[in-house]
């Protein structure tokens, strides 16, 4: 159990953060934060030793736990030999990760562009989808996340756009594979998106997506989907980008989610768990047919910090721990585990409206009635004040010792890949106990 710490206030780095540091996506009068002072494994542990099951890889990034040795130390090690040095000088670190990125990304990807975050790395597949195909717009889809700069805010779809929005211009939203929520069929929603394509005329430069939905509801389409989907975009002379930011290195069971699909996008975008977290790192890795096209023709793109050698240090000891400790197969089997046991939530709470998932990545919809689709949070409430009875039972586990992120309705399960099966199970007792939260909020 938890130490209850929600009365009197905030301990003094708590008050100077709430103080002096914007809390984000955040009204400021409701930012309350609480001081985190370690971790090991897959827990984490506050600043009055209240100790937490991090069933949420925090923001869906800390594939490989807060205790990766091997990371630390390759990152101590760069720091070392040269914290950093211009993108215009060659470093081992950040060579090394190219050519594995090149092995272990699915078909001809083969050359990376090197940024700090998962927006930067969006924002590299919107220029460079732009430069190649000559044309102006994005096709993206509604239940989506992509980022917060001023580019993949506009092709992001969750209402988080919407207060910087017209954004850039070509940013246009499709329907969602969302066969809980949506009125439309899974592949019904990929007809929609063709005919869209043939009235934009030749206009699109790609089509835009995350091979399963992350933070708008864990979105799992059918096997037929993006394979489908990539010939839809290419036969309007489109190319198709994969949003791997959250989904990359073993989340869904696979090195990738359009692995799953035995799909090879044109762009793939990377973050989160290229480092485990342990280092702000991410990517945009092409196609050769794409990487050849600028061989002669400019790439009119850069940051100062591009291929930083530390995170790049970081980055190559990341993915070799994934495959020496076997992290990629790893997830997909104790991913069975954690599948069966949230299913078993679904059958004991009748306000779990749907569950659903892959590998290590998994979603729990809540609803009002268990007779209809009626969500406890909305879209709206994401732009609000207040809190939902998603938020509730989000805040029952923490006081019950697991960490548990929410979306609008649905609770995000994203653990370490190292997580055990008794750090599940003691997760999901947690979360049984605070949804009696909803199911004592039900409606008749």
């Amino acid at each position: 159990m938890v130490t209850d710490n929600s009365s009197d206030g905030l301990n003094a780095v708590e008050a100077m953060d709430r103080e002096y540091v914007f809390g984000t996506w955040a009204y400021q009068s409701e930012v309350s934060p609480t001081q985190i002072v370690g971790g090991d494994g897959a827990r984490f542990i506050d600043a009055d030793g209240n100790e937490y099951v991090d069933f949420s890889g925090q923001l869906m990034c800390s594939n490989l736990g807060h205790s990766a040795t091997a990371v630390e130390e390759a990152i101590a090690d760069q720091t070392r030999a040269g914290a950093y040095f211009a993108p215009g000088f060659a470093t081992e670190a950040r060579a090394e990760l190219g050519k594995k990125l090149a092995e272990v990304t699915p078909g001809n990807l083969s050359k990376t562009f090197f940024s700090t975050s998962g927006t930067e790395a969006i924002e590299a597949a919107i220029k460079i989808a732009k430069f190649y195909t000559g044309k102006d717009k994005i096709v993206s889809r509604y239940r989506s996340y992509h980022g917060a700069t001023a580019g993949s805010i506009s092709v992001t779809g969750d209402p988080r756009r919407l207060a910087a929005e017209p954004g850039i211009p070509g940013a246009i939203k499709a329907p969602d594979p969302y066969a809980y929520g949506s009125t439309l069929d899974p592949m019904e929603s990929l007809e929609y998106i063709d005919e869209m394509l043939m009235l934009e005329g030749d206009t699109v430069a790609a089509v835009l997506v995350e091979p399963v939905v992350g933070s708008n509801g864990i979105l799992v389409p059918p096997a037929e989907y993006l394979p489908r989907l990539k010939e839809i975009a290419h036969d309007h002379g489109a190319l198709l980008v994969c949003d791997e930011v959250m989904t990359g290195f073993g989340r869904t069971g696979e090195w990738f989610g359009s692995d799953l699909f035995d799909v090879t996008p044109d762009i793939m975008t990377m973050a989160k768990g290229l480092t485990g977290a342990y280092q702000p790192l991410a990517a945009t890795i092409v196609t050769d047919e794409v990487a050849a096209y600028f061989e002669d023709n400019m790439f009119t793109h850069g940051h100062t910090y591009a291929g930083h050698p530390v995170a790049c240090a970081a980055g190559l000891a990341a993915i070799e721990t994934y495959q020496s400790e076997g992290l990629i197969e790893r997830a997909d089997e104790v991913g069975s585990y954690l599948g069966d046991r949230i299913a078993s939530l679904a059958v004991d709470h009748p306000s779990v409206g749907d569950v659903r998932g892959t590998g290590l990545f998994h979603g729990i919809e809540l609803t009002r009635r268990a007779d209809e689709r009626v969500p406890f949070g909305t879209r709206e409430d994401k732009l609000s004040k207040g809190s939902t009875v998603v938020d509730e039972v989000a805040a029952r586990a923490l006081e019950h010792g697991t960490y548990v992120a929410n979306m609008i309705n649905t609770l995000i399960v994203a653990p370490p890949l190292t997580i055990t099966r008794e750090e599940i199970d003691e997760a999901i007792a947690a979360i049984d106990v605070a949804l009696e939260a909803a199911d004592a909020a039900m409606e008749a």
